[in-house]
């Protein structure tokens, strides 16, 4: 994902940055951070982000990890099971939630 603010992101997320310069940039060098320095790669780690996103049941941050899960070379399997796997940690409820956010992601 890009760094630089407007590139697919959501648009509250940019207005953020925009008016918030110091902070934005702050937030972009922690991600890049933490990504950078660790074993995990880039699929798994959008796939963890996704599983945290349905636990605190954030549609826009599920939005956003499973697209970029799917952007880094997860299949729609993976996708959902790592939603699925949730159910005896968060809840059937959260979960159906969840999937619907992620189908949101597959239709026209």
């Amino acid at each position: 994902m890009s760094d630089k603010p407007g590139k697919g992101l959501p648009k509250h997320y940019v207005s953020i940055r925009e008016r918030f310069e110091e902070y934005g940039s702050v937030l972009s060098d922690l991600g890049r951070t933490v990504r950078e320095n660790g074993p995990i790669d880039e699929k798994n780690s959008q796939l963890i982000q996704l599983a945290a996103s349905a636990a605190i049941r954030s549609e826009g941050a599920v939005h956003s990890h499973g697209k970029q899960a799917l952007e880094c070379g997860a299949s729609p399997d993976e996708v959902y099971q790592t939603l699925l796997l949730l159910t005896s940690t968060i809840g059937f409820p959260n979960v159906a939630a969840a999937i619907s956010w992620v189908d949101d992601l597959f239709e026209d």
